[in-house]
């Protein structure tokens, strides 16, 4: 006999016939398949998540939109916020549509960075710092003693 058979000279991995039972591991990813599902609860906490996170973007771009005088209420209306970012740098606002032309809308992005640093008079750290981290630095900028100067006018 087998060491590794049981009493009916069976493998421990295969199936027997008269009890239909499976190997334990089988059962196992049988049991754990429902564990890769979402949850209600899981959704909740990502709801919670994603509220939480657009309220404090929102809160310090309001700031930094109202400091650059441009009515902050703009700053919580997604989609239309992107076409007064531009504005807060210094740039004409239909940059805002460049955001949707996946390598190009990152390149205006650092670009209108650049422009937003140059108007709160901030260096090279403030760019950075706006374009890897752009909900902290929202905030030093709307709620921090920088002030927003126009751009220059043109002609």
């Amino acid at each position: 006999m087998d060491p590794l058979s049981n009493q009916d000279g069976e493998s421990p991995g295969s199936m027997n016939a008269t009890t239909m039972e499976s190997e334990p591991s089988y059962q196992l990813m049988q049991d754990n398949a429902e564990a890769g599902e979402i949850t209600d609860g899981g959704i909740l906490v990502f709801v919670i998540i994603f509220v939480t996170v657009f309220v404090v973007v929102s809160l310090g771009l309001w700031k930094v939109f109202s400091k650059a005088n441009i009515p902050g209420i703009l700053s919580i209306i997604p989609i239309v916020n992107l076409f007064f970012i531009p504005k807060v740098g210094g740039k004409p606002g239909w940059w805002g549509l460049l955001f949707f032309i996946p390598l190009i809308g990152f390149i205006m992005w650092i670009l209108i960075c650049i422009g937003i640093s140059e108007r709160f008079n901030r260096g090279v750290g403030t760019v950075l710092g706006l374009v890897v981290l752009p909900v902290i630095f929202y905030w030093i900028l709307g709620f921090g003693s920088a002030k927003w100067t126009p751009p220059p006018a043109e002609g």
